[in-house]
């Protein structure tokens, strides 16, 4: 059974969790137990992709997906793809190089679990599977839609995107960041990849560019508008909603928007950036209503 959603209105609160459920199982499918000599990789990966999660970046795609009546076949094996990337990276930003964390969502960290050098590989293996499954005739029959998809996510997932703004974050630790720094920290960190969900959605549905930038925009509000919420929850959250430690961004002396703006304003950024998320969707004339509240729940979640 997937976990409920904390705050999430009743039919939210269902749609999600039945994403949870089929992306776990196609995630399980596509990346089976081993008996193997290196089995504990395939363990490690599991446990890093598979212990738990809300699953918002697959929702988002399918979300997305389904607007312009995808296949759900095909956006369940991309959405499971952009999962395991985004899940190598919380396997290596819970490392002791980074952010040296021994819980995530509750459970303990795969480096905890395993060791470091297998938490690593493990990262590696899901990254690189999250392209191999891109790639497959099975996501999407059209070659070009398939390269556009791993192209995407190479640009979302790397130097310019979430590994560039993860590399500002070990700099926020010795350096203070101003408000504008912090915002493209956290659009590279956590909106790339955000953008890139509603944006494959796009994309597997051959989209008009109008509908594909909507889709974008209202993707990158609300990535500015969960890390607003995150660095709120850091401060005031109980770890046993979140499953993760309390205070570790001021702990490791990082700069967020509530250390720079104060909790107060940092809410009424948060609800300024989910009020301009939902105005991107008019276009969809009330088709994208889950999308819509979607982004009042991650205005009020608790973990």
């Amino acid at each position: 059974m997937a976990p409920s959603p904390r705050d999430a209105a009743p039919h939210l609160q269902q749609a999600m969790n039945e994403t949870v459920e089929s992306v776990n199982k196609t995630i399980g499918r596509l990346l089976p137990e081993s008996d193997s000599a290196e089995g504990r990789l395939y363990d490690a990966m599991r446990h890093g992709v598979l212990a738990g999660g809300k699953r918002l970046r697959p929702f988002m795609l399918m979300q997305s997906a389904a607007l312009f009546n995808v296949d759900p076949a095909r956006s369940r094996r991309a959405a499971a793809a952009l999962e395991m990337v985004h899940c190598y990276s919380l396997i290596h930003d819970d490392l002791p190089a980074m952010d040296n964390s021994s819980l995530r969502r509750g459970k303990k960290t795969v480096h905890k679990q395993f060791d470091e050098a297998t938490a690593i590989l493990a990262g590696d293996a899901l990254l690189t599977l999250g392209f191999e499954i891109l790639s497959q005739e099975d996501t999407h029959p059209d070659p070009h839609v398939r390269i556009e998809l791993v192209n995407k996510l190479a640009f979302a997932s790397g130097g310019q995107g979430m590994c560039g703004g993860q590399m500002l974050d070990l700099i926020g630790e010795s350096e203070e960041f101003d408000l504008g720094t912090i915002s493209r920290m956290q659009r590279m960190k956590t909106g790339k990849l955000m953008s890139y969900a509603c944006e494959a959605g796009a994309i597997l549905g051959k989209a008009d560019e109008p509908h594909r930038k909507a889709l974008c925009n209202y993707a990158h509000d609300l990535g500015l508008a969960f890390q607003v919420t995150d660095d709120i929850l850091d401060v005031e959250a109980d770890p046993d909603q979140t499953g993760k430690p309390a205070n570790q961004d001021e702990n490791a002396g990082k700069s967020t928007f509530v250390s720079t703006m104060g909790k107060e304003q940092a809410k009424a950024r948060a609800e300024m950036l989910v009020a301009q998320a939902t105005r991107h969707l008019k276009i969809f004339e009330g088709r994208a209503t889950l999308l819509k509240d979607l982004a009042h729940y991650v205005l009020e979640r608790r973990a």
